[in-house]
């Protein structure tokens, strides 16, 4: 199992958000979580992240325990959060923000080089306005930037956080395009969204999380069929 997350219990001072949760996946799965705003769902990917650490329960990720780890250590490992208030860096250059992202690797220029012509692949628009200041993109080119420059760290687990959030239908359209091009591509992938149409046609295995308390998982397909999901996420 590439990441267990077992019985984790995660506070903001008193105030306790997850409450026991459990999830797993295997190397090359995409897994998404899907919940209400309030649900937990950017906690648990902080927790997993060692931005958030947990009072209880455990995070393993390659059979290895990396809650106690600092969220830079936790990075060199091989995960990667994709935030989801798309944290650039507006007065840098588009080039520069991916650059940053390839830090990992000590600044390795065969790396970079080669993870930057990968971020180009994907997002060509990225590389048409690398030398551009990156607060003049769109939303949505700032959101292929963000997972662009989380590519720069060549990740083993993808985490995204609400990729979809506050952008146009064609342009999210767009976006879990290129991110089921990236999980084609080898990369295990987990994300977290309020969509649960796209995510669930787009993912593997998906798991809901309600106050904190993950009360339904799955098959993907199962979950789009289950009444629950379709009364709650998905309007019908």
């Amino acid at each position: 199992m590439l990441l267990r997350v077992e019985r984790v219990e995660s506070f903001y001072g008193r105030s306790q958000v997850l409450h026991g949760v459990s999830l797993d996946m295997r190397e090359g799965e995409f897994v998404c979580v899907l919940g209400a705003n309030g649900a937990g769902k950017t906690t648990l990917l902080k927790s997993i992240a060692g931005l958030v650490k947990p009072r209880k329960g455990t995070v393993e990720f390659a059979g290895r325990r990396i809650d106690p780890l600092p969220s830079h250590q936790v990075v060199r490992e091989g995960v990667i959060l994709c935030p989801e208030d798309r944290k650039i860096f507006p007065q840098m250059s588009v080039y520069k923000n991916l650059q940053l992202g390839a830090w990992v690797h000590g600044g390795d220029p065969e790396k970079t080089r080669k993870n930057m012509a990968q971020a180009f692949d994907l997002f060509p628009i990225l590389k048409d306005r690398q030398g551009q200041m990156a607060g003049t993109l769109s939303g949505g080119e700032q959101q292929m930037l963000v997972i662009g420059r989380s590519l720069m760290a060549n990740p083993r687990l993808l985490m995204l956080d609400e990729p979809s959030l506050g952008l146009a239908p064609l342009v999210v359209e767009r976006i879990f395009e290129i991110i089921r091009e990236i999980h084609h591509r080898s990369t295990t992938v987990l994300l977290v969204e309020q969509n649960a149409s796209i995510s669930l046609t787009s993912a593997g295995r998906g798991y809901i999380l309600e106050n904190g308390r993950i009360i339904l998982e799955g098959a993907a397909e199962s979950l789009l069929e289950d009444e629950k999901v379709k009364k709650a996420y998905l309007g019908l």
